[in-house]
């Protein structure tokens, strides 16, 4: 079966801590007639600080969609690769013997796909496999390992690099003044991230299970509105209640395994906001504490976005409290409203 190994990650050097950013939200909208909610609302998402590609006054203009694209696809080729290189290493592999590169990004665009460079440039084989994802927003993380572990079905004992690639600051729009807007340029963080499914051997997560469940009629929750200007984000208010829907959709994918969800020995959630893990432990009928890997994600990088499971799941690792047989489940929620949903066994020997 497939195994999750151990993902490599990496936060950009550029850093901006909360109270920095309460305090550069009075400067700019200290006259907005919101602005003690939104103040609120950013000192409550657990977030000590996030990481950036840019000085936060770079961050803050707008040369235009043009110069945008080109600093993304400038850091992509600058950043990614080592990430690469790393989650190559730690799953004992080479280029060459990858089938399939999955790439997600919902915060910058480039075709052909990141995809190509990186077979060009790195060693993958010519007759290697592309799945970019650009659509799935935070959701993509979850998505795109499970594309993982369903390729590895379909084609036994082949290797897939997943990476994710998240610029959240290129999404910064400083004319977008809604508390929704206000609250997200508090929340979200840069990060990239890159973990191999393994189809035989590895240490990591067997998968064994997977599905994905959408909540009817929340298109418009979680959106981007694509303007000359870039991609304007869209949170509506009533996102972080979505818990209540989603954990039977988690409830149900268990069933399906005869697991029970509120009895897993591990978690591995995207963390879109501090609400979204409370009302999930509620839901679940868990501890706070399963969420701890999630928890730390947040609070120390922010929302990444797609990278954020796979953060969370290199936290696991590091602190090497799993066990052989330990059963788990990893979840990603983004724009739909979506989940994707994994579940499998730990293991430190598949061979």
């Amino acid at each position: 079966m497939a195994v999750l190994c151990k993902p490599a990650i990496e936060v950009p050097e550029y850093i901006i801590t909360n109270e920095e950013t309460l305090d550069l939200a009075q400067r700019l909208h200290g006259d907005h007639p919101q602005i003690d909610l939104v103040l609120r609302l950013i000192e409550h998402t657990g977030v000590q600080k996030r990481h950036l590609i840019q000085p936060i006054d770079k961050v803050l203009q707008h040369p235009g969609l043009d110069a945008r694209s080109i600093t993304y696809e400038q850091q992509t080729k600058a950043r990614v690769p080592a990430v690469v290189r790393r989650a190559l290493e730690q799953a004992e592999l080479e280029p060459r013997q990858i089938d399939l590169i999955v790439y997600v990004s919902c915060t910058g665009f480039m075709m052909p796909p990141p995809t190509a460079w990186l077979i060009s440039e790195m060693g993958f084989r010519p007759e290697t496999r592309q799945l970019p994802i650009a659509q799935l927003g935070c959701a993509a993380g979850g998505a795109a390992v499970n594309r993982a572990h369903d390729f590895c079905t379909a084609y036994p004992d082949s290797n897939v690099l997943v990476v994710a690639c998240e610029f959240c600051s290129l999404c910064y729009q400083p004319t977008d003044l809604g508390v929704g807007s206000l609250l997200s340029n508090g929340l979200f963080g840069d990060g990239i991230a890159a973990v191999v499914v393994r189809g035989s051997g590895g240490t990591g997560i067997r998968l064994e299970r997977n599905g994905a469940f959408v909540i009817p009629r929340t298109e418009d929750w979680i959106s981007y509105a694509v303007r000359s200007t870039g991609f304007h984000f869209q949170l509506d208010k009533r996102v972080p209640g979505t818990m209540e829907p989603l954990a039977p959709a988690l409830n149900a994918v268990a069933e399906e395994h005869q697991w029970n969800a509120s009895k897993m020995d591990f978690y591995i959630i995207h963390a879109g906001g501090p609400r979204i893990l409370d009302d999930l432990s509620l839901f679940l009928d868990v501890p706070p504490e399963a969420f701890r890997f999630s928890r730390a994600t947040l609070t120390e990088y922010g929302n990444i976005a797609s990278a954020v499971v796979l953060d969370a799941l290199g936290r696991m690792f590091d602190e090497a409290s799993a066990l052989d047989g330990h059963r788990g489940l990893m979840a990603g929620f983004g724009p739909g409203i979506t989940a994707e949903i994994s579940l499998g066994t730990w293991t430190t020997d598949s061979e």
